[in-house]
């Protein structure tokens, strides 16, 4: 994996909590119903998690397996 690939899942990753947690901001103080606003919160979660998971694969991917720097002299 390149780290042009890492950036962009962690962008992703970024992206996808920023998103939710302006959407749970805004449903939260919303007129809706308490299931709405539970499912709504569920999904957050969900989601969230599942950006902490790519993040957390993508550190230990590129820590083992990311280029060493070479000694040029």
């Amino acid at each position: 994996m390149t780290r042009h690939h890492a950036n962009l899942i962690r962008g992703f990753a970024a992206w996808t909590l920023f998103v939710w947690i302006v959407q749970q901001r805004n449903i939260w103080r919303s007129n809706h119903s308490a299931g709405f606003k539970i499912v709504h919160t569920g999904l957050a979660v969900v989601s969230i998690a599942l950006a902490a998971a790519a993040v957390w694969v993508v550190a230990q991917y590129r820590g083992r397996n990311a280029p060493k720097p070479t000694a040029s002299a």
